[in-house]
């Protein structure tokens, strides 16, 4: 097999474009590291959250980039705003090739004996059901186009975090997800991927430790992560260089296990 005339060439990498992205909860945290991210490398960008005043921050800093990019107000949890925030990236960009979702919470931390069944179907449907919603949305639009990357932030705690249930049920539960669609459109050039940051410094990891441990988690590296980190995979799963990976979930954690 000749190999092609530039060694940074991939056989099965699509035609780099100006591609256009969805990003839930890109507002702020990991969902804004991951939009300025893969706006740094071409792409136009709508951002979905609730945060609006955030929301509308970040789709400046793209626009500072050079790059178009618009803020859709939207509640992942209701299933007509998603699929109208993926319109907006048709009726502004003509496409939408990349979705990256972001959105979520981590609800109350407590012993399963003192969760409510209503805490429990609030953070599956932010947390599940909103990225359900999201892939509805956009999936289709990407079969019509022969390509497009999604990537969804997972966690460890789907392995048993025991004053967490609710969260690691709806992270197990995007796992799942991610595996199930990442063989379900494959051959259509659609991967869907997964990453599993461990702890981030973002404003939902940060006020929740001591400067003490912030400083010292007792992680290989010593550290927790800046978003930007998780933003770097999160960029290449979503481009024309990831050629051969869906169905998976990264770990970004600085450690195994």
């Amino acid at each position: 097999m000749t190999p092609p005339d530039d060694p940074r060439d991939l056989r099965f990498a699509a035609p780099r474009q100006r591609r256009a992205a969805l990003v839930t909860g890109g507002a702020r945290g990991l969902g804004r590291a991951m939009a300025l991210r893969i706006a740094a490398e071409g792409r136009d960008v709508v951002i979905a959250d609730l945060l609006e005043e955030q929301g509308k921050k970040t789709a400046k800093e793209i626009a500072a980039l050079g790059q178009r990019a618009i803020f859709v107000l939207t509640d992942v949890t209701i299933e007509d705003e998603v699929a109208a925030a993926a319109e907006a990236a048709i009726n502004a960009f003509k496409r939408l090739d990349i979705l990256v979702c972001a959105a979520g919470v981590l609800g109350l931390e407590a012993p399963f004996h003192e969760q409510s069944t209503k805490q429990f179907s609030k953070v599956l449907e932010i947390n599940l059901h909103g990225v359900y919603h999201a892939h509805q949305a956009a999936i289709p639009h990407m079969r019509a186009g022969g390509w497009g990357r999604c990537v969804t932030i997972t966690s460890g705690a789907r392995r048993g975090a025991a004053n967490q249930v609710p969260y690691a049920v709806s992270k197990g539960g995007v796992y799942s997800l991610v595996q199930s669609l990442g063989n379900a459109y494959a051959g259509e050039g659609v991967f869907v991927n997964g990453i599993e940051p461990g702890r981030a410094l973002t404003d939902m990891v940060v006020p929740r430790f001591s400067a003490e441990h912030i400083a010292d988690p007792g992680n290989p590296l010593g550290r927790y992560s800046d978003p930007e980190e998780v933003a770097e995979v999160a960029e290449f799963l979503c481009s024309e260089r990831n050629t051969y990976t869906t169905g998976s979930v990264w770990s970004v954690k600085g450690a195994t296990g």
